[in-house]
């Protein structure tokens, strides 16, 4: 029976064929040096192997290095690569997964010791002569009995309890020299195409994130398309390290977390809790600017509650077991909003009652794994900046708009310019009408394109009781962190049976947003502490200016203006040791105070004051008064 193709090229031209075909024949067809180019192809935007059949008709392109899709089939071929290397160095070796990640990937093992560093470039000197011999990667179909007594063969029980899993009869595999995966694909031509990669590190990773199964070594890597681009990552890494919040935190003496007591659990130092109070006194009084209104609401509350938002059945994994209270049942918070919810029905609502905008620092307590807590950004007691906007439906659309304006204001205050947003839409399991999802989406697509910044669908992406908006900022090196989240929900309002009383005296549901602008204030902190490299601005510093007399007979002036700059709300300190003043001028810089004030006999003599900058520029015999008035001590508004 003969069979008819057609391919669509991204140009619109059509090619016509009567036999299937590969997507390297069709390249060859338009081209030798395309097809020498050629690493995949997209059939109908699906990515598929170069040496595949093409059997259906349908939007065709030709992947190579310089396709935006590429780090997907040059990542996961690299995977690979990596791991016949590791497989000569552990002739027994068991392997787990192996995906891309950002930037890179990382492949699972069970090995017979222990990695070393060392061992990273025994594993990269291979993978580099892998690369140097070209090896085809070849692809074949099994059925799932072949797959199964394959991997058998090999030993390998957790590909063999991956086939298991999958529902597929027929099954794709990959090899290339001495190494067989179980893999979809689809994957490079040859070894020779992935060039540019760096192992990072060494980690441990439970089989399938259960920590009652094996734990293997997970071996992180770091791929580009080019040189340059690698080069560009690892320096950006390199000065990741330098501004590790955990680092920043001990040396500034901001934070600390102690295992004895509780992992995921922060200690917040004074000048940790002085920086976190400036933090949290900005933020509520923006909030009451912007028309909320601040709740403070219990740690603790009975079963029911929980029951009732549905967080016993959805996130009863991340709740800590409950507490008997007279004979009921009690859980700590892991959410703020069914406290509001219970505030909302404490009496009747009124559409004239409408919008509410209430907001709190809730502290919330979730466990997270050992394994995945770091720092500040994954903890198991954290502050929410949490709000909820309860509104009429001719209400949401400004209300979205506004909340929108309210956490770009909020960010750019802080030093954050670079920022994108991401609208996840209806996913196939929802609750709400489809009506309400559409003006729901439709408010935040239009508050996005109101605000002017760069936005990308996220088709299906929402959770099952309403879309969103997520807000990424990218910090000064060019990470991206997710932050702030504008959150509708259709699940809540119908749980606890929100009404408010229409305009026609019948009861009506409103609509309910949830709204976080920085998230938690600790992983908040934690990216706000590595995008200033420690190096807070004015207003944020802990201590804004530190005065340091020469000598012992400059002590009584140094605070004469220490107090002057401490009444007029200047956070001052005095180092009156007997320390040289080089010493003296070291410390402050090792605590990043952004003024230093150097007083001696001219100074003394004179009632100047001379001036030494964080950056190192000095301010000679200047009048004190004129240096406070031309300062930004506070961010007064936004």
């Amino acid at each position: 029976m003969s069979v008819k193709i057609s391919l669509t090229l991204p140009d619109g031209t059509i090619k016509e064929f009567d036999r299937e075909i590969t997507p390297l024949e069709v390249a060859q067809g338009i081209g030798a040096r395309l097809a020498q180019a050629s690493i995949a192809a997209k059939l109908n935007g699906k990515l598929i192997d170069i040496r595949s059949m093409i059997s259906e008709s349908g939007a065709f392109e030709i992947v190579t290095m310089k396709s935006p899709e590429s780090p997907e089939v040059y990542r996961h071929s690299l995977a690979h690569i990596m791991a016949e290397a590791v497989l000569k160095m552990f002739p027994d070796a068991q392997f787990g997964i192996g995906p891309i990640i950002d930037n890179g990937f990382y492949y699972d093992f069970l090995l017979s010791r222990s990695l070393t560093p060392e061992d990273l470039k025994t594993i990269e000197t291979e993978m580099n002569q892998i690369i140097s011999r070209k090896e085809k990667f070849d692809y074949k179909l099994l059925d799932r009995n072949e797959a199964l007594e394959m991997f058998k063969k090999l030993n390998q029980p957790f590909k063999l309890e991956l086939i298991n899993d999958l529902p597929d009869q027929k099954l794709s595999v990959y090899s290339q020299g001495a190494f067989v995966d179980l893999c979809r694909g689809p994957h490079l031509p040859d070894s020779g195409f992935a060039k540019h990669f760096k192992l990072l590190n060494i980690a441990g990773a439970y089989w399938r994130g259960d920590e009652k199964r094996p734990m293997l070594q997970r071996i992180y890597a770091a791929a580009f398309a080019t040189k340059e681009e690698l080069d560009a990552h690892l320096n950006m890494l390199e000065e990741a390290k330098k501004r590790d919040h955990r680092k920043l935190g001990r040396e500034l003496d901001l934070f600390s977390i102690h295992e004895e007591v509780g992992p995921g659990l922060v200690f917040w130092h004074p000048r940790g809790a002085r920086i976190r109070h400036i933090i949290e006194s900005f933020w509520k009084e923006q909030h009451y600017r912007n028309g909320y209104e601040l709740l403070n609401t219990p740690h603790i509350g009975r079963s029911w509650l929980w029951e009732t938002s549905g967080h016993l059945d959805c996130y009863r994994d991340i709740m800590y077991s409950p507490m008997k209270i007279d004979e009921f049942d009690y859980y700590i918070k892991p959410m703020n909003c069914p406290f509001h919810i219970m505030i909302y029905k404490n009496q009747i609502r009124s559409y004239r009652d409408l919008p509410l905008r209430w907001a709190e620092l809730g502290t919330v307590y979730r466990y997270e794994k050992s394994g995945v807590l770091h720092g500040l950004m994954r903890v198991r007691g954290f502050t929410q900046d949490d709000a909820h906007i309860i509104c009429t439906p001719d209400q949401i659309e400004n209300e979205i708009l506004e909340a929108l304006r309210f956490s770009l204001k909020l960010w750019r205050a802080f030093g954050f310019e670079k920022i994108e947003a991401y609208l996840a839409t209806r996913p196939e399991k929802a609750v709400g009408e489809l009506s309400r999802w559409e003006q729901a989406i439709a408010s935040l697509k239009r508050a996005v394109d109101k605000e002017g910044i760069p936005c990308k669908i996220d088709e299906g992406g929402g959770a099952f009781y309403g879309p969103k908006i997520d807000l990424k900022v990218k910090d000064a090196i060019g990470r991206e962190w997710q932050m702030t989240t504008i959150q509708f929900d259709f699940n809540l309002s119908e749980r606890f049976d929100m009404n408010f009383i229409g305009v026609d005296g019948q009861k009506h549901r409103p609509y309910m947003v949830h709204r976080a602008l920085l998230g938690s204030l600790e992983r908040f902190f934690g990216v706000l502490l590595e995008h200033h490299s420690g190096s807070m601005p004015l207003w944020l510093s802990p201590v804004q200016l530190s005065v340091l007399p020469i000598l012992e007979k400059h002590v009584e002036y140094s605070r004469k203006i220490e107090q002057y700059f401490r009444q007029n709300g200047v956070r001052t300190t005095i180092d009156d040791k007997n320390d040289k003043i080089n010493t003296k001028i070291r410390n402050a810089q090792l605590m990043k105070v952004p003024f230093m004030l150097v007083i001696g006999d001219n100074e003394v003599e004179s009632g100047k004051i001379t001036v030494r900058m964080r950056n190192g520029e000095n301010l000679t015999m200047i009048d004190a008064e004129a240096f406070f008035k031309d300062q930004e001590w506070k961010k007064e508004t936004i």
